[in-house]
């Protein structure tokens, strides 16, 4: 189905004629326009997973990126965190690592003979967590107030986060040995799971020209903050403000539920899913220009939202089936609102 013929219900187009886009929605669009093309001049091929990642950040939500070395999950995560004018920080996680190394400690302070609290790594604005799944169940727990609440308890006291709290975490998916299963409560928290792949050819050309040289290539150090934290919370706010239909309300759930219901789906997702999927398909609107949702956009948006929330029986693995095929045959047994 196309676009506009979500449009021809007449109370619906009614509501969007209402709804024109003011002159600070249009400043929105040029200043998401201005990040998409920077990205594109450092990151290529990776088009996709770069709106993904700029979706979730304007959706309020974490992202989990996997992908096997080299196809760039780490600098992504970096330049996205550059062009916004906000705190980053990074954390290694090993094997070794424990929760006071990234939340913070209290250390007592001799001269006023009181203990002081010295914040961890997790406090910032964006906050990139290199290899997620090396790190033990004991330090994982430790992320699980802050993704859900913003927030961290740290010797009875809490200590909140700012708006634009935002973790970008990656993992690898071929390199198993030395590392541990995120838990499924922990998956649940992450609003996109973005399977980074590689680059086509013409794109993988495009890069070694760009280190041909130093020819044309952009660095870090001379990007600028495009967007400030309080453009990402007026964005933010803008975004949720989205027209969303109550067809494609039920067009969500209906496609939530079909994952508890499905055969070769042993666990579905959870409302959390149903959430994350609206507010992602609100944000991916407003980024393409529309103030408005259309089908399309949660169909787009569906594997990022549910492949980690959905667990397969042992028989579907066993057959070869994937998440994504489920995810597809969901979708096609599902009536598309018109």
């Amino acid at each position: 189905m196309e676009n506009n013929d979500f449009l021809n219900n007449g109370e619906t187009q009614q509501t969007l004629n209402n709804a024109e886009p003011n002159n600070s929605q249009n400043l929105y669009e040029n200043k998401i326009q201005q990040l998409r093309d920077t990205v594109s001049r450092v990151i290529i091929g990776q088009e996709k997973s770069v709106d993904l990642l700029l979706t979730a950040i304007l959706a309020n939500g974490h992202v989990l990126l996997e992908g096997v070395p080299g196809v760039a999950k780490t600098l992504t995560a970096r330049l996205v965190a550059k062009l916004i004018e906000a705190d980053f920080s990074r954390i290694q996680f090993t094997s070794d690592i424990m929760p006071s190394d990234i939340l913070g400690t209290s250390i007592f302070n001799m001269g006023n003979h009181q203990f002081e609290f010295h914040p961890g790594p997790v406090f910032g604005d964006i906050i990139l967590v290199d290899e997620i799944n090396r790190a033990p169940a004991k330090t994982q727990s430790a992320l699980f107030e802050v993704m859900e609440e913003r927030q961290a308890t740290i010797d009875g006291k809490k200590y909140p986060m700012g708006d634009t709290y935002t973790i970008i975490a990656t993992q690898n998916p071929i390199e198993q040995e030395g590392t541990y299963r995120l838990p499924e409560a922990q998956m649940d928290r992450f609003m996109f799971k973005i399977t980074v792949g590689y680059p086509d050819q013409e794109s993988e050309v495009a890069v070694l020209r760009s280190h041909n040289g130093n020819q044309n290539f952009t660095r870090l150090e001379n990007i600028n903050p495009i967007l400030t934290k309080q453009e990402i919370s007026d964005i933010r706010k803008a975004a949720s403000n989205i027209f969303v239909d109550d067809k494609i309300l039920n067009y969500i759930v209906q496609i939530v539920q079909q994952s508890r219901q499905h055969q070769s789906i042993y666990v579905g997702a959870s409302p959390r899913a149903s959430i994350a999927l609206l507010n992602a398909s609100k944000a991916y609107a407003m980024i393409n220009g529309r103030n408005y949702v259309v089908p399309s956009d949660v169909k787009e948006l569906s594997v990022p939202v549910l492949q980690h929330r959905i667990s397969l029986t042992a028989e579907a693995e066993m057959d070869g089936v994937t998440v994504q095929q489920v995810i597809e045959e969901m979708f096609s047994k599902t009536v598309v609102p018109n």
